[in-house]
C-alpha cells in the first residue's frame, strides 16, 4: 500500500536508513581541519582508490566540489570550455565567474552529450586581447541531458585532445554512480580521461550531505585550502562521512533499481496523451518530459500530480523532471506512474 507523498523532484531527498543512521551514531571522529577526522580519512582514501586517483577531498556540496576544481585549476581571466546546459554553468549561480573570475565558453551538445570536431577550434590564440584557455568540463551523467550517460569514446576523444593541447579536464561527475552501474563500467575507467572528478554522496547513493573531489595528490592539497577560503572546511565531519561510506557499500548496486523504476514513468509518459520523453528514452534515473501546450502546462500537471500524492517538478515553459531514487519502491513507482496516466487522460479530454 502507497502511503505519504511520493517525492520525484530529486534524488537529494532521500531520508538516511536505518543502517545509516547507526553507522552516523559509531562514527568515529576528529578534526579535519587538522586531516585527523578517522572517518573522512578512511572515506577520501576509498573514494579516490575507487576512481582511479591519488587523493580525494571531502566536501559539503557538488557545487562546491565543482567550483574548488574549476578555482584550483585556473587563474582569474581565464576560459572553461563547457556544455551549454551543463551543471557548473546553468545551476550553480554563476559560480565559475563569481568565485574564480573564469570565462565560461559554452557549447551546445546533443543531449548535453559534445564531441571532439565541435571544441576543436575553440581554443583561443595566444594574445594578450584575448582570455586564456585553461580548462575542459563535462557531466557524466548529464541531468539536462536528460540522465544520458556520456559516451566513453566521446569523453576519450575530447580527453586527448585537450592534454595534447595544454588543457586540463574535469568531470562533474554528481551521478558517475549511475553511469558506472547503467554501463558496467568500473568508476576508475570512466575517471581516467579526467584530472579531477566531483563526485556526489547525497544524490542516487542517499547520503545526507556531502561530495568529493578527486585528483593528483598535490592538486588535492592545494584544493583542501581554496575548500578553507570557500567555508567548507569542517570539524567532526566523520558523523557525516560516515553516511557517506555507508552509502558507497549498501547503496552502489541498488542504483539498478532506481534505473528500472525509471523505465516504468517513461513507460507511462509514452502512453500518456499530451506527454512525450524530451530525449527519446530513459538510460538512468532521471525523466525529462514535455508536455504538450495543447493540452496543458506542466505547472497545472504538476498540480494535479502533487494533489494525488505525487510530487514532480516543472522546470520549463514545457517541461517537468521525474527523478527516481532510494526512497522509491517499485510499488509507488507504479502508482506514479498511473496516476500520471490518469491526470493526462483527464486533461486531454477537457483540451479535446
Amino acid at each position: 500500500m502507497v502511503v505519504g507523498p511520493i517525492d520525484l523532484r530529486s534524488d537529494t531527498v532521500t531520508r538516511p536508513t536505518p543502517g545509516m543512521r547507526e553507522a552516523m551514531a559509531r562514527a568515529e571522529v576528529g578534526d579535519d581541519v587538522y586531516s585527523e577526522d578517522p572517518t573522512i580519512n578512511r572515506l577520501q582514501e576509498i573514494v579516490a582508490a575507487r576512481l582511479g586517483k591519488e587523493a580525494a577531498l571531502y566536501v559539503p556540496s557538488g557545487t562546491m566540489s565543482n567550483q574548488i576544481g574549476i578555482k584550483a585549476h585556473t587563474q582569474p581571466g581565464d576560459e572553461m570550455l563547457c556544455e551549454t546546459t551543463c551543471h557548473v554553468y546553468t545551476w550553480e549561480a554563476g559560480a565559475p565567474a563569481v568565485l574564480s573570475g573564469v570565462t565560461c565558453r559554452t557549447i551546445d551538445g546533443d543531449s548535453g552529450v559534445l564531441h571532439v570536431d565541435q571544441v576543436r577550434d575553440k581554443i583561443r590564440p595566444q594574445n594578450d586581447h584575448y582570455v586564456r584557455t585553461r580548462l575542459v568540463s563535462l557531466e557524466n551523467t548529464h541531468n539536462r541531458g536528460g540522465g544520458r550517460v556520456y559516451p566513453q569514446d566521446a569523453i576519450q576523444s575530447i580527453s586527448d585532445w585537450a592534454h595534447e593541447n595544454g588543457l586540463m579536464m574535469h568531470l562533474d561527475g554528481a551521478r558517475l554512480w549511475n553511469a558506472a552501474v547503467a554501463t558496467g563500467h568500473s568508476l576508475a575507467t570512466l575517471a581516467a580521461p579526467f584530472d579531477t572528478v566531483s563526485v556526489c554522496f547525497s544524490k542516487g547513493l542517499g547520503a545526507p550531505i556531502g561530495s568529493a573531489l578527486v585528483g593528483p595528490r598535490e592538486f588535492i592539497a592545494r584544493a583542501k585550502r581554496i575548500r578553507k577560503l570557500f567555508g567548507g572546511a569542517m570539524r567532526q565531519g566523520g558523523i557525516v562521512a560516515a553516511a557517506a561510506l555507508y552509502a558507497l557499500e549498501h547503496h552502489f548496486d541498488r542504483l539498478a533499481e532506481d534505473h528500472r523504476h525509471a523505465q516504468i514513468l517513461a513507460d507511462a509518459v509514452e502512453s500518456s496523451p499530451g506527454l512525450s520523453l524530451e530525449f527519446g528514452s530513459v538510460e538512468t534515473n532521471l525523466v525529462w518530459i514535455v508536455v504538450d501546450p495543447q493540452v496543458a502546462t506542466p505547472k497545472a500537471v504538476v498540480d494535479a500530480l502533487r494533489a494525488r500524492g505525487v510530487w514532480m517538478s516543472a522546470l520549463g515553459s514545457r517541461q517537468i523532471r521525474a527523478c527516481t531514487h532510494l526512497d522509491v519502491s517499485m510499488e509507488e513507482a507504479m502508482y506514479a506512474a498511473e496516476q500520471l496516466r490518469a491526470v493526462m487522460q483527464e486533461m486531454a479530454a477537457i483540451a479535446a
